[in-house]
């Protein structure tokens, strides 16, 4: 499976069974945080079999059972961390899918164990992704149409048409979806927020941008 193709695969599940994700699946998981970690920055952890983050405090409202494995998004405090967070841990959730796996991103409907995953001095955990073999593969939100999403003068590429439907597909906080795309000149390429109540909106930025590379492809334009 492609990550194009894991694009449209990918939906959130928060129901999991108990098996063990497989040790070459594991490794390349590994394999591809210590990669973002060393070229980004970020302290991003991968907890295998820990079940309590998901069995107290807030998780009923999440609705989420036999959550077991979870990725720890940590690193810096800031905005343009923060998108970092969104941008890399949907390469993960992509790499996943690939294996067979299912995801969810999560903000607050979990409890930080400690002993679980460690902090550098300076860092912050922005939210977790669980991770496993879901109970059913989830189901697609009802999309908006695509036209509420970008601005562009007159009829837009092709390859801008097809980023902005990966994009729309993108998980964001609360399925809120509050981002456009701008098609300037020169095929630059401008991501912004809009104005939301979530303390996840620079995450969600870098998860549809992430989308909207995949689906438009990286030579065909430039970000602003």
């Amino acid at each position: 499976m492609e990550f194009n193709e894991a694009i449209k695969a990918r939906h959130s599940v928060r129901k999991y069974t108990d098996r063990p994700i497989e040790e070459p699946k594991v490794a390349t998981l590994r394999a591809d945080i210590e990669r973002i970690n060393a070229e980004q920055g970020l302290n991003i952890q991968l907890v295998l079999d820990e079940p309590k983050a998901f069995s107290i405090g807030m998780w009923k409202y999440g609705q989420f059972s036999g959550v077991k494995n979870y990725f720890v998004m940590a690193g810096p405090k800031g905005k343009e961390v923060e998108e970092k967070v969104g941008y890399f841990g949907e390469e993960l959730v992509l790499l996943a899918q690939t294996l067979g796996l299912n995801t969810c991103w999560v903000g607050l409907t979990y409890k930080k164990i400690p002993g679980t995953f460690t902090l550098r001095d300076g860092d912050t955990v922005h939210c977790v992704i669980a991770l496993g073999y879901g109970t059913i593969p989830g189901v697609q939100h009802p999309q908006k149409p695509v036209e509420q999403f970008y601005e562009c003068e007159g009829v837009p590429p092709e390859w801008f048409k097809a980023g902005m439907e990966a994009a729309l597909l993108a998980p964001t906080a609360v399925n809120q979806q509050k981002f456009k795309f701008i098609l300037h000149s020169g095929n630059v390429v401008e991501a912004k927020t809009l104005f939301a109540i979530s303390s996840y909106l620079h995450v969600d930025l870098g998860i549809v941008k992430y989308h909207f590379e995949i689906g438009a492809g990286k030579d065909n334009f430039s970000w602003m």
